[in-house]
Order: structure tokens, then C-alpha cells, then sequence
């Protein structure tokens, strides 16, 4: 199973969402604070194509954030990135 990372900010609603969901969902994660790291938030703009936070990744490949993680969790697409597929 690939290994997912959550870089989130504080006093983010769907940084928070993002988090709650994966957990109540039984998946284990590594969440990252983003926040007053301008070379990190720099790092996941050229990995990702985006500024937002929260940005979830399983591996080395972008979900995207919390919506787009909702989506993959609901339409089976999170599953098949943690096996690799």
C-alpha cells in the first residue's frame, strides 16, 4: 500500500474535513503543517500544479484536496492509487 501525506494549514475547515474523513475512513496518514514554510508550499505548487491546502497525495501522485479527495473516495478511484493501480 502506497503511502498517503496530508499537508494541511491550521484554521482550515477543509484541511480539518480532509483529515476527519480519511481517518474515520480507517486509513492511516501522515499529515504535514504547511503553514510558514514558503519553501514547502513552493515544493507542493510544482508537484501539484496547485496553492491550495489542503493537497493530498497517495505516493508521489496529487489527489488534490479535499473535494477531489471525496470524489475519489466515493467513486473507488483512492482506493486503486493506495494498491498502485
Amino acid at each position: 500500500m502506497r503511502k498517503i501525506t496530508v499537508y494541511t494549514r491550521q484554521l482550515c475547515g477543509f484541511c480539518t474535513r480532509a483529515t476527519r474523513v480519511l481517518e474515520e475512513a480507517g486509513y492511516a496518514f501522515e499529515a504535514i503543517a504547511a503553514d510558514g514554510n514558503p519553501a514547502l508550499r513552493a515544493e507542493l505548487i510544482k508537484r501539484s500544479g496547485q496553492s491550495t491546502l489542503p493537497q493530498i497525495f497517495v505516493g508521489e501522485e496529487s489527489v488534490g484536496g479535499y473535494q477531489e479527495l471525496a470524489i475519489a473516495l466515493s467513486d473507488g478511484r483512492f482506493a486503486q492509487l493506495l494498491e498502485g493501480d
